[in-house]
């Protein structure tokens, strides 16, 4: 049955059901070729704003002696180019996010088996209570479906990527949907799958419930002509297959926080918003070359990002998809 609003334009769908009204059209369409917003870095919004711990290696060089040696002059700055996302799971979920990046991190010197998520510090939330919200979430949501991407993981060992892949398991229970050559939203509620999870680790083989890691397309550039321009270059030589991420996320350089210290990486941004999104405008989902599927952004709920990823599916519903391999 078509949904009684499938008429009204995409962009104007209730955020938190949208997957649920799309037209009847879209609903055998392999997800790998709509357009679907995502999170970039997911779980900031609740970092430690008490942690003490060394400033994780995936930062700068300098950024980490700086911290190591004035922690209480360069805390501050880390915490404001550290958030990405202002709004909790739930709030990012209700706005039409159905892509999550979750790095997920053991704390230093932490004797239990906590596990939390991290971008230069780590959060005050554990892994398994925001998994049990999404879980809350999904009930009351049951023809949504999220992508979970579990990545950049920082001091786990082999027992606790076992004990994660036993948590995710325990939480999600059947609305996990195992690996498989097509998905599609119809596919997916008939088998009542909401969950695909995306594991970044060798683990992932030995667990048809986990799917191999999906790409994300990092430009690596601090500037939003620099990062168009980029993945117009990547575009030229086709997609991924499957499932592929595109980050519109632009990479905050020590350089540029020294010389801004008044200003934070939502500053930044927000004021890249209107070009990168007039960009994303012009993508065209569904075809094998030089198209897009899942498309990140930073602070994704204070701007126009979701429903505008999500109004390019009305191009797919006069075209022809072609089938997954």
């Amino acid at each position: 049955m078509t949904s009684a609003i499938s008429q009204v334009p995409l962009s104007e769908l209730p955020m938190d059901n949208w997957m649920g009204n799309l037209p009847s059209a879209l609903w055998d369409t392999p997800l790998c070729y709509m357009a679907i917003p995502g999170s970039h870095n997911a779980i900031t919004y609740c970092l430690d704003k008490n942690d003490r711990s060394p400033v994780d290696l995936t930062q700068p060089d300098m950024l980490q002696k700086l911290d190591k040696y004035m922690k209480p002059i360069i805390r501050p700055f880390v915490y404001k180019w550290a958030i990405a996302q202002e709004s909790c799971i739930r709030e990012q979920l209700d706005c039409g996010v159905r892509y999550c990046d979750l790095r997920i991190a053991h704390r230093p010197n932490d004797s239990s088996n906590d596990l939390y998520f991290y971008h230069g510090v780590y959060t005050t939330m554990t892994v398994e209570k925001v998994l049990k919200e999404i879980r809350e979430w999904l009930d009351v949501h049951p023809k949504e479906v999220v992508i979970l991407s579990f990545s950049h993981f920082l001091d786990l060992n082999q027992e606790l990527h076992t004990l994660l892949v036993s948590t995710i398991k325990s939480v999600f229970d059947s609305k996990l949907c195992p690996r498989m050559e097509r998905v599609t939203l119809q596919t997916l509620w008939s088998q009542g799958h909401q969950v695909i999870v995306s594991y970044e680790d060798n683990i992932a083989n030995w667990h048809r419930e986990l799917w191999l890691h999906i790409p994300y397309w990092w430009a690596n550039k601090c500037k939003a002509e620099a990062l168009i321009e980029e993945f117009e270059r990547r575009k030229q030589n086709g997609r991924p297959g499957g499932f592929f991420v595109t980050g519109i996320n632009l990479t905050e350089d020590l350089k540029y926080i020294c010389s801004h210290p008044t200003e934070s990486l939502k500053d930044v941004v927000m004021s890249t918003y209107p070009m990168l999104l007039s960009w994303v405008k012009q993508q065209q989902p569904g075809s094998n070359t030089g198209s897009l599927n899942i498309i990140a952004g930073d602070f994704v709920t204070g701007s126009q990002f979701i429903p505008t990823v999500i109004a390019l599916n009305e191009n797919l519903l006069n075209r022809t998809i072609i089938p997954e391999p």
